[in-house]
């Protein structure tokens, strides 16, 4: 197996971290990471997601009212947020197809990214236009991974950005430490998540309104993304990030 690929510990954290995943979908935590995002509850570390959308346009049946889709949608991410651990979830109001990195959508991450005050965010690589050569990345996936860049880097940690809370009081400036990005291309961080794999297994059979076919279709699916080492041949499931420290 290529070196680079980490052992299970080694995010060379001595101490709990509160890791804020900002994605654009419900579905997009657990489907991009979900397996790491198990580990770090089970290790003990205080996980949260901020869904930018309620998912609005991802469901099947194009009849169904708004609400439903967004009732749906939200129960469906609930749910496989309990399943890895995770501590809570929290949606913003954007419409599902329609994020753009313009100033509001990160006036709302600076926001939260201040209240929730985490060391560590989550979210997804906005340069990753083509993830295979026969798919395109969702434009929410990059516009998402652009606005939080953009949020943590400088104006989250900047106190002459002033942002102020649904009250209007002022939410004081917060240094993130490390910034990951997900569904990249160009990963420097690359985990060996096989025994976690079960655990992503069920909090993504959680979306059934995303997914055709049964658990073991899913399962299938999910391990044919899994890479062999060439050494002795075993099947390894992958997760990969770009890892930026900030800060130490």
């Amino acid at each position: 197996m290529d070196k680079s690929i980490n052992s299970i510990d080694d995010e060379s954290w001595v101490q709990r971290k509160k890791i804020l995943l900002i994605l654009a979908h419900p579905d997009d935590p657990d489907f991009f990471c979900g397996a790491k995002i198990a580990q770090w509850c089970e290790q003990g570390h205080e996980v949260h997601y901020f869904i930018l959308t309620k998912g609005q346009r991802g469901f099947p049946d194009r009849e169904a009212e708004r609400s439903v889709v967004e009732t749906t949608r939200m129960r469906e991410q609930m749910d496989a947020a309990r399943v890895l651990g995770v501590a809570s979830v929290k949606f913003s109001h954007f419409l599902d197809g329609d994020l753009i990195p313009d100033l509001a959508l990160r006036e709302e991450i600076i926001r939260e990214i201040r209240k929730q005050k985490p060391q560590i965010i989550v979210t997804s690589d906005p340069l990753n236009l083509f993830p295979a050569d026969n798919r395109i990345n969702h434009p929410d996936h990059r516009a998402a991974g652009q606005a939080v860049v953009d949020a943590v880097f400088p104006a989250a940690g900047n106190p002459m950005y002033d942002v102020q809370d649904q009250d209007g009081k002022r939410l004081e400036s917060h240094q993130v430490q490390e910034l990951w990005l997900s569904l990249t291309s160009q990963p420097n961080t690359i985990f060996d998540m096989t025994s976690f794999f079960e655990r992503k297994l069920e909090a993504v059979f959680c979306h059934r309104s995303q997914i055709h076919g049964g658990k073991e279709q899913l399962r299938e699916h999910l391990r044919s993304r899994c890479e062999i080492d060439p050494k002795t041949g075993e099947c390894h499931y992958l997760e990969k990030f770009k890892r930026i420290i900030l800060q130490v």
